[in-house]
């Protein structure tokens, strides 16, 4: 019962995230668009082992439709489809990739058949439409056999022709749980042929391990190499506005601050130097910034860094720079190159060390948060 609680949670999440990738403006591409059909041939593979072990095919006989569909054969195909578009392999431009889907309709043909001769011939009475619809089972049999390596291997063949070390790592993951997915797969298969005893077990682990697939392709797959392709992306047109650079003004309060708080020349040297260097260098970006790396860019000590900050602005050192990161983050929203990028990526190209923290700055500092920024000047 816990099993199938678990595998009826896999399912509808596989559903639902199959549905963002189609759908969501950050996710929806052509590219994508293979990695959610995939996903969702393995809630269809999920659902009908479902159906299966809770006897549903007894009681509503009209649900073997999705028995009939053998989704395992057409799971490693988009999975190839995927890694070519994401690559830029210039198999995405043939139409010969269509032929892959030539075992998948080969199965359904003979699923098909086999279900009618089996609903009108008894079981005894074996005759020439028998022999030939076993004999192309057999075929259908032998043809996965070779067609499950075979796509396998083109799946890699193509990961090597990625450029980005962070992609081909993740592409390289995915291809490895495929691997350990469709193998279980076919060792059930052959098993099935000489054991006569139930296999249930080999395909409890099986479901399980496709639940454990489609969690980790929810998270890592789509948000973690999204979030990772988005920051790349980000600092590549930074590099490219690097003759461009402009400063990035901090807020009216902490300027208001500063006037309030300021002291002696000597606080006022080192406090514009620091101004200086967040406004042009933009060192506030390094997320591992912290007071001893700028004391050692002003040759001073790290509690005179912090003696300097209070004094001049009335914040602590760590507030001080999270208002230009947050300044920062407010010009990216603003900046309609960068609209189509996730607002964590951005602030984490900001200098924000993580979403938690991010988050509760800029809301301290404006009020509202990133998502209500971005809806407000849209």
């Amino acid at each position: 019962m816990i099993l199938v609680s678990l595998l009826n949670i896999a399912i509808l999440q596989g559903i639902v995230l199959g549905a963002i990738l189609l759908r969501s403006p950050f996710f929806k591409n052509e590219t994508n668009k293979y990695l959610a059909y995939a996903i969702f041939t393995l809630s269809i593979s999920l659902l009908n082992f479902v159906l299966d072990e809770t006897a549903a095919y007894i009681s509503y006989p009209l649900l073997r439709f999705f028995d009939i569909i053998d989704s395992a054969l057409l799971f490693p195909v988009f999975i190839f489809l995927y890694v070519s578009y994401q690559v830029n392999h210039q198999l995405k431009y043939s139409k010969k990739s269509y032929c892959l889907f030539l075992p998948f309709i080969l199965s359904i043909i003979y699923s098909i058949a086999d279900e009618c001769i089996s609903e009108n011939i008894p079981v005894n009475n074996f005759n020439t439409l028998t022999f030939i619809n076993n004999l192309f089972g057999f075929i259908i049999f032998l043809i996965t056999l070779f067609f499950i390596p075979f796509i396998l291997f083109k799946t890699l063949k193509s990961i090597k022709f990625s450029t980005n070390n962070q992609e081909k790592k993740w592409l390289t993951y995915l291809w490895l749980f495929e691997v350990f997915f469709l193998t279980s797969w076919l060792i059930t298969i052959i098993l099935s042929l000489f054991i006569e005893s139930e296999i249930s077990n080999a395909m409890h682990i099986i479901a399980l391990f496709t639940t454990l697939l489609i969690h980790w392709v929810a998270y890592f797959g789509v948000y973690k190499f999204k979030l990772a392709n988005d920051q790349q992306k980000i600092r590549l047109i930074l590099n490219l506005r690097n003759q461009k650079k402009t400063s990035v003004p901090i807020s009216k309060t902490t300027q208001l601050k500063q006037k309030e708080h300021s002291k002696s020349p000597e606080y006022n040297s080192y406090f514009k130097k620091l101004e200086l260097l967040c406004a042009n260098q933009k060192i506030y970006r390094d997320n591992t910034l912290d007071r001893n790396k700028i004391a050692e860019m002003l040759g001073i000590s790290p509690s005179y860094i912090s003696q300097i900050v209070n004094s001049s602005t009335g914040n602590n050192f760590t507030t001080y720079i999270n208002h230009y990161r947050v300044e920062d983050v407010k010009q990216f929203i603003l900046d309609k190159e960068f609209e189509n990028y996730s607002l964590l990526a951005i602030g984490l190209e900001s200098g924000f060390s993580s979403k938690t923290t991010y988050y509760n700055s800029f809301k301290k500092i404006t009020s509202i948060t990133p998502n209500a920024y971005r809806k407000n000047h849209q």
